[in-house]
Order: structure tokens, then sequence, then C-alpha cells
């Protein structure tokens, strides 16, 4: 699987950094988060593109006062569109800064805006895996789609994954937790496993944990996708802050994620790597020695004899043939013993 030339799997974990709506209707700090993302070393950065006409009704239960600054949910996802050209441009920012540009649509219309501007795959967000309309346009247009888990039952689960792979569109799973933020013993490792043997194909990790050692754990478990959540600071506003890291430890994730990848891929051989390590071992360990001087001719005794560094004489094991052996030369105290000094 790849997304705009980005291997995904066989040994290289794709990161997905998510902004969502972390940039808070403003066009400037959405564009702030593309560069920040891009020092990270992530490949992916991630919006989420809300109409708000086209998802909810006036019966959503968040239809509440959200913020200071709006009077309901509702009109929160109004502040956060963004036009057709503003998407356009940071699509197109994405890609110079090096970054693969995603966006998770929630709507038929919000799908239609993100492929006139070219996005290369598609995220299913955790609520969405029961839209069946939504997912049949998207599978439809054969891009690689990525399925968040959070609120799906299995039986939910295998449909989706069943009807993506029914059409040969390349896909991957990420276990998710929808919990904000998701403590340790919620956040469901045991399943990218599961999920691997279950659909035969991409599985990662989607977490909100706020912190990397979840990504971690993923990459070294063979993780193909890491997706979290991401914040310039953990004082900003936003209902996704409390589940995120900062830009400085998304940094930390991707080069540890990149360490990883690098164990993993060196299998070392122990007698080899030591075989490595011959100078620095004969620094360490020990030789025979005399423990005091000795004369020509004389017979070795145990009690002749000392180990200590360096280890670049007879090692410890050759002790019992030197002892009861005669002396070919004087030694003196604390000098190594080699073979040509026994008779």
């Amino acid at each position: 699987m790849e997304i705009e030339g980005r291997r995904v799997g066989d040994g290289r974990c794709f990161v997905v950094a998510e902004v969502a709506q972390a940039h808070d209707g403003s066009l400037g700090l959405a564009h702030a988060y593309i560069d920040a993302v891009a020092r990270t070393g992530a490949d992916a950065i991630k919006f989420q593109t809300h109409i708000a006409e086209a998802e909810s009704t006036p019966a959503e239960p968040w239809r509440v006062k959200f913020s200071r600054q709006d009077a309901s949910r509702f009109d929160y996802w109004k502040r956060m569109e963004f036009s057709l050209e503003q998407w356009r441009d940071l699509h197109a920012h994405a890609r110079e800064a090096g970054l693969v540009f995603i966006s998770s649509p929630f709507s038929r219309q919000s799908a239609d805006l993100l492929l006139e501007i070219g996005v290369p795959a598609w995220k299913i967000a955790s609520g969405e895996t029961t839209h069946g309309d939504l997912l049949d346009y998207l599978i439809e247009t054969g891009l690689p789609i990525i399925v968040s888990t959070g609120m799906s039952y299995l039986t939910e689960i295998d449909r989706v994954v069943e009807q993506i792979q029914g059409k040969g569109s390349p896909l991957a799973i990420l276990q998710c937790t929808s919990v904000y933020p998701c403590p340790p013993e919620k956040i469901g490792l045991n399943l990218l496993a599961s999920f691997r043997d279950r659909y035969q194909c991409h599985v990662g990790l989607s977490d909100h944990s706020a912190t990397i050692f979840p990504g971690l754990a993923a990459a070294t478990l063979g993780a193909d996708m890491v997706e979290l959540h991401v914040t310039l600071s953990r004082e900003m506003f936003g209902p996704d802050v409390s589940s995120s890291v900062t830009s400085a430890e998304l940094a930390e994730l991707v080069r540890g994620i990149r360490f990883v990848e690098t164990m993993a891929a060196n299998p070392v051989d122990k007698d080899g790597l030591t075989d490595e390590l011959r100078e620095m071992r004969s620094l360490f360990t020990r030789s025979i020695v005399a423990a005091r001087d000795l004369t020509v001719g004389q017979v070795v005794r145990a009690d002749d004899l000392a180990l200590k560094k360096p280890g670049s004489g007879l090692p410890e094991s050759y002790m019992a043939k030197v002892v009861g052996r005669s002396l070919r030369r004087a030694v003196r105290r604390d000098e190594l013993l080699s073979e040509a000094d026994l008779a």
C-alpha cells in the first residue's frame, strides 16, 4: 500500500498527525500546523472537513453552547468550515512541505470538495463506519481507505472491510478507542494482531492517550500506521487538546518509531556482534597472570596465578592447562602468560 509514493507497512510505519479542529477555524493557524508537523518528520497531516448543514440536524444533542464564542456546537462546526480555495491552498502547502494531505469527510458534499482538491486517500472517522451512503461513495473512487474503529462493533467492521475489499481498494484498519484522553488500559494493542489476522490487511493505531507511549509500542508490534492528535500547546483551546501530543512530542515519537524500525530490520547474531566488540572485550575481560615473580623451570601451581585485566592473554578457561607445567622463562608479578612461556 502506498499513499502519494509513501510506503505503508512492510517494515515502515506511516505516521499521521491529526490536526482535526485544533486550528479553531483560523486559516493562518491551520497553515502554521502544516509547518510545525513538517518539522517533526511525520508522513501526513490530517484535518477534518465539516459542512455543518450537510451532517447534522437541529435535534443533534451536541447543539448546545460549546464555547464563549459559539452559541452551539453547530455554530462551532460552521466556524470550522473553510472554502474550496482555502482547502486547496492547505493541500498545496502540505505537499510543498513534504507532507501527505488527508482530511476526513463527514458528508457527500465534503467528500466532493476533497476530491476536487485531489486528496490521495480517505480516512473514515470512527462515527462514520455506519454511514453507508458515504462509504459507498468513497469506495467507488478507488482511493486507499483508512478506517478508524473507535465506535464500531466487530460485525460493523466486518461489513465495512468486506465492502472495501470487495472493490479491491487498499485498506488499513486502525484500532481506536473513542475516549479522550484514553487511559492505558483501554488502548487495545492486542487488537492489532487480531485485526491483521481477521482481515488480512494493513493495521495500525489511532491513539488519543496524549502520550507517545502507545505509538512506540504499536510500532514495536509491527503497526503499519500510527495516527495521533497534535497541538502546538496544551494551553490552546479545543475539544481534542486534552488527548493530543505537542509538536515537540510528535517529533520524538517519529524519531522513536524510526529507531524501532531500524532495530527490527537488523536482527543480531550474538556471536557475530561479540566478534565486532573484540577490542572492547579485551579491555573488560581478564587473562591469566603471575600472582608473584616466577623463575625459569618453576612448576606452576594454582596459587602462582591470578586473573586480571586486560583480556588479551590466556583466558580463565586455560587455567587447567597452565597448572603443573614448567616455565621456559622467568615471569614477573602481574605479567600475562602465553602458551610460549610453558614447557
